[in-house]
């Protein structure tokens, strides 16, 4: 792992900015984190722990932002006087522990992947797979199916697909950071389905996309809206985000899953800070608001898009310091961030 301390609970005391949450957008938070702390000596310190774990956190108010997958609807937000913004867009892919198969030869589509995950198909060679894939050798090796343990995002992400492709799955098992899976080994986070799947012959579970190039997991292709089967990879995720009206979403509350487009990678998803609307340490929150600033520039995107993950657009950046503008104050109600600070000296 990257030289700082981005795991160690017991480091939070000691940093200038603590947060928690999502295992999704770990590995560019600890980039960036890295980067930040050698520029300008501030440290950020991230618990990867998933998505519920750092809502809960933030609620608690043990960190200084929260960091979800699952977006929280404008109602929430309200009742616990978080805002919420998006910081990157990356792509949630099946991957597969199989014998003589490389990463994009295995294609799955809706039905077979929800036929997997509930139960119904239990070898390799099950015809929902093999009518996919006549070129592949598949044999009745049993599938031993992955899934979170701990509340995650990622699982909202992949189940929200599913639940759009598979009346079936969305009537049985449905949407949630955490869901009663019909069948299953649990893991946590991406970092442990990841590691799991690697060392688990017949296994197939669901990863960022980082996590599988970073573990040289062999992915399978997705059939999308349009009948495509296309890879996971920058413009895919890229192309799915195309069309996100981030304007008129509410709290920035916008799913990127089953979106149209013939380069559109199905199981597409955003990354969400939350922070408190009333700041009890304004000099911590502004800070912090420093990083994310930093974070959205230029040179630090273009470390987004290095690690496969696709960077917020320039316009939705102004929409988000905007709202930060207006709506994060401290304890007397002024705001406590008028724009990017010190940033000169993090480029």
């Amino acid at each position: 792992m990257l030289g700082i301390a981005l795991l160690a609970e017991g480091a939070a005391a000691a940093a200038d900015i603590s947060g928690a949450g999502a295992t999704f957008p770990y590995p560019i938070y600890a980039k960036w984190a890295e980067i930040y702390k050698t520029r300008t000596g501030v440290s950020v310190v991230y618990q990867s722990i998933g998505s519920g774990g750092g809502i809960s956190q933030i609620r608690s108010k043990t960190v200084d932002f929260g960091a979800s997958d699952m977006p929280l609807e404008s109602e929430k937000l309200d009742e616990s006087g978080f805002v919420q913004f998006p910081m990157v867009i990356g792509g949630v892919v099946p991957v597969v522990n199989l014998a003589g198969v490389k990463p994009g030869e295995l294609k799955l589509d809706a039905r077979a992947l929800a036929d997997i995950y509930l139960g119904r198909a239990r070898k390799w060679n099950d015809p929902a797979i093999t009518r996919l894939n006549p070129g592949l050798k598949l044999t009745s090796q049993p599938i031993v199916v992955l899934a979170r343990s701990d509340s995650s995002g990622t699982t909202f992400i992949f189940t929200n697909y599913l639940s759009k492709v598979s009346a079936d799955w969305r009537d049985r098992v449905g949407t949630n950071a955490s869901v009663d899976w019909p069948v299953g080994t649990g893991a946590k986070g991406n970092e442990g389905i990841a590691a799991l799947a690697s060392r688990t012959p017949g296994a197939i579970g669901y990863v960022e996309y980082a996590y599988a190039r970073q573990n040289q997991l062999t992915y399978a292709l997705v059939q999308n809206r349009d009948g495509a089967f296309v890879r996971p990879e920058i413009k895919s995720f890229q192309s799915a985000a195309a069309n996100a009206d981030w304007r008129n979403a509410p709290g920035f509350y916008l799913l990127l899953t089953d979106q149209p487009g013939k380069e559109s990678w199905p199981i597409t998803g955003a990354s969400f800070i939350l922070m408190y609307k009333t700041q009890e340490k304004p000099a911590v929150g502004r800070q912090t608001l420093d990083f994310f600033s930093w974070s959205y520039r230029s040179a630090s995107a273009k470390l987004a898009t290095e690690l496969d993950y696709v960077p917020i657009p320039s316009p939705v950046v102004e929409l988000v310091q905007d709202m930060w503008r207006r709506q994060i104050r401290d304890t007397a109600g002024k705001p406590i961030w008028a724009g990017p600070a010190g940033e000169a000296t993090a480029d």
